[in-house]
C-alpha cells in the first residue's frame, strides 16, 4: 500500500519550533521514508532513514537518537508484529536509554499495550495525521530531555553521596593564618568569582574549595572535584565534557563530563599546573564560551558552573617559562587564596592531632584519647614536609601501634634525615652567590608564591622580581 497522500498537506506546516534533535525511522515501504522526512525534516535538525531493519544494531553504535520510529511489520512478517517486537527489543539492548514508537498499519489496542510493556513509549497507526504525528514527536522529545535530565541528576547524586562520604571535610586552626583565610573564604564564598588556590602538598587545598562551595549560593548544587594530574592526555575531553556513543573504537554509551554533571554547582581542577599546554587551550575555550561540546557530537551544550582551581606548583614561574598559558591563569584566579604550610602554623598542631586521634581511636577500637606533652613538643618541633597530610598519617600509624591509651615520644618515627629542617647551603661566600642561593631556597619554600617570600625577605614584590630577573631564577 503506497502512502503518497501524506504529500499533499506538507506545506504551510509548522505546528512545532525546529528542535536540536536527531530522529530515526526504520521502515520498508520507501513512500513512507520519504513522506516521513518531507515532514519532519522542517521541524527538527536531522532526519535518518532506514529501509532495512537488520542495519539497526550499526546505525545505533555509530549515533545516538533523541528518538526512533521503528515498523512493526516487514516483508517477511506482515501482520503478527513479531518482527517490530523482536528489533525494539534489540534496539533496547543496545542503548537502554532510547525512545521507540512503534508504527503499523495493522495495530490494535492489545498490540499497542504489549508495545508499551515491552518498553516502546507510543505506538501510532498508518496511514498518520501530520498533526498528531508531529505533536507526538514534540512531546516525546520533552520525554527524552527528561530522561536525559533525570540520568544526568543521578550520575550527579553518585557523585555527590561519594563525595559526602570523603573523610575530614572541616578546616580545623586558630592561628594568625588560618584565621586570615577564613576571612577570604567568607568575603568570596557569596560571589561566583573563580577561585585559585595555591598551597603546598596536604595543606588542604580541597577542604578549602568545599568550603567555599558550602557557603556559597550554589550551596545545594553538587560539588565536583577532578584531579588533573589523573587524567590522561587522550581521556582529557571525554572526562570533562563528555562523549557520545560510537565517538570512538570503547565509546559504548554516551559519558556525561564532569562539567556537565557540575552544571548549577561548583567545579574543582585540582592540580591544574600538571595541565599540559595543549589541552590547557581546550580548557580555555570552554571558560570563554561557557558551554561544552561533547566528543563526537556537533552539539554544544551551556554550562554554568562556579570554577575553583588549585596548584602545588610556581605557577608564575611556569607562565614566564611558556608552560602554562597567561590568558587561561588570568580566567582562573579572579581571586588567589595561599594556604600556608603547616610549618608555618605550629599552634594548630594540637588541634589537629586530637581531631586526628578521635577519628583513627574510633576507627581501629582503640581507647586512645591523648597525647603525652613530649609527644606533643616532637610534633611541634618538626618540619611536617608533607603538611597535614603527612601529621594524619602519622597520628593514624602510632594509633595503630601503639599498646598505651596515651600517644607517646615513641610512637612518631621521623627519619634522621626528615627531622633535620632544611637550612640554607652555600657553596661559596660571594656575596650574589649568597644572595641569589637566599632568594632561590625561600620561593622553593614558599612554593614559588613572590608575596609571600618578599615578605619573608623583607622587601617589595618589585624588588624581588628584580633580583629575580637580575638572577635568572
Amino acid at each position: 500500500m503506497k502512502f503518497v497522500v501524506y504529500l499533499c498537506v506538507l506545506c504551510g506546516y509548522n505546528l512545532m519550533k525546529k528542535e536540536q534533535a536527531k530522529i530515526l525511522i526504520i521502515d520498508d515501504d520507501e513512500d513512507i521514508l520519504f513522506a516521513f522526512r518531507l515532514l519532519v525534516q522542517k521541524h527538527v535538525t536531522e532526519v535518518h532513514t532506514e529501509k532495512n531493519p537488520d542495519n539497526i544494531p550499526q546505525l545505533l553504535s555509530a549515533s545516538s537518537y533523541d528518538l526512533i520510529f521503528l515498523d512493526m511489520n516487514f516483508e517477511r512478517d506482515v501482520t503478527s508484529g513479531k518482527e517490530g517486537f523482536h528489533w525494539l527489543n534489540k534496539i533496547l539492548d543496545i542503548d537502554p536509554a532510547a525512545v521507540v514508537i512503534l508504527i503499523t498499519a495493522y495495530g490494535d489496542v492489545e498490540m499497542a499495550v504489549k508495545a508499551v510493556k515491552e518498553g516502546a513509549v507510543d505506538f501510532i497507526l498508518k496511514p498518520w495525521q501530520n498533526e498528531k504525528l508531529l505533536a507526538t514527536i514534540s512531546a516525546t522529545l520533552q520525554l527524552r530531555k527528561s530522561r536525559l535530565e533525570a540520568n544526568r541528576l543521578r550520575v550527579q547524586q553518585k557523585q555527590l553521596s561519594a563525595d559526602i562520604d570523603q573523610p575530614f571535610q572541616d578546616i580545623i586552626g586558630n592561628s594568625k593564618p588560618m584565621k586570615s583565610l577564613y576571612q577570604t573564604i567568607s568575603k568570596v564564598a557569596g560571589t561566583d568569582a573563580n577561585v585559585f588556590i595555591l598551597g603546598e602538598n596536604g595543606t588542604g587545598k580541597e577542604l578549602v574549595a568545599r568550603a567555599i562551595h558550602r557557603k556559597s549560593l550554589r550551596a545545594e548544587k553538587v560539588f565536583i572535584s577532578v584531579d588533573m594530574g589523573a587524567i590522561t592526555e587522550s581521556l582529557f575531553e571525554s572526562e570533562l565534557f563528555g562523549h557520545v556513543k560510537g565517538a570512538f573504537t570503547d565509546a559504548k554509551k554516551d559519558h556525561t563530563g564532569r562539567f556537565e554533571i557540575a552544571n548549577g554547582g561548583t567545579l574543582f581542577l585540582d592540580e591544574i599546573g600538571n595541565l599540559p599546554l595543549s589541552l590547557q587551550s581546550k580548557l580555555l575555550t570552554v571558560l570563554e564560551n561557557r558551554e561544552v561540546v561533547p566528543v563526537g557530537s556537533n552539539r554544544s551544550q551551556p554550562i554554568d558552573i562556579r570554577l575553583v582551581c588549585a596548584t602545588n606548583m610556581p605557577i608564575i614561574e611556569m607562565v614566564k617559562e611558556n608552560r602554562f598559558r597567561q590568558d587561561l591563569l588570568y580566567r582562573i584566579n579572579t581571586v588567589e587564596i595561599h594556604l600556608p604550610p603547616l610549618r608555618e602554623r605550629p599552634e594548630d598542631i594540637p588541634l589537629l592531632a586530637d581531631h586526628f586521634i578521635t577519628i583513627y581511636a574510633k576507627k581501629y577500637k582503640k581507647d586512645i584519647s591523648k597525647l603525652a606533652l613530649a609527644a606533643l613538643s616532637k610534633l611541634e618541633a618538626y618540619h611536617w614536609p608533607g603538611n597535614i597530610r603527612e601529621l594524619q598519617h602519622a597520628i593514624e600509624r602510632a594509633i595503630i601501634l601503639s599498646e598505651s591509651k596515651t600517644l607517646d615520644e615513641g610512637d612518631f618515627l621521623f627519619s634522621p634525615i626528615d627531622e633535620k629542617k632544611e637550612g640554607m647551603v652555600f657553596e661559596s661566600h660571594n656575596l650574589e652567590h649568597i644572595e641569589k642561593t637566599v632568594i632561590e631556597q625561600t620561593l622553593k619554600k614558599h612554593s614559588g608564591n613572590v608575596s609571600t617570600a618578599a615578605k619573608e625577605l623583607g622587601l617589595t614584590r618589585a624588588s624581588l622580581y628584580r633580583r629575580m630577573e637580575k638572577f635568572g631564577l
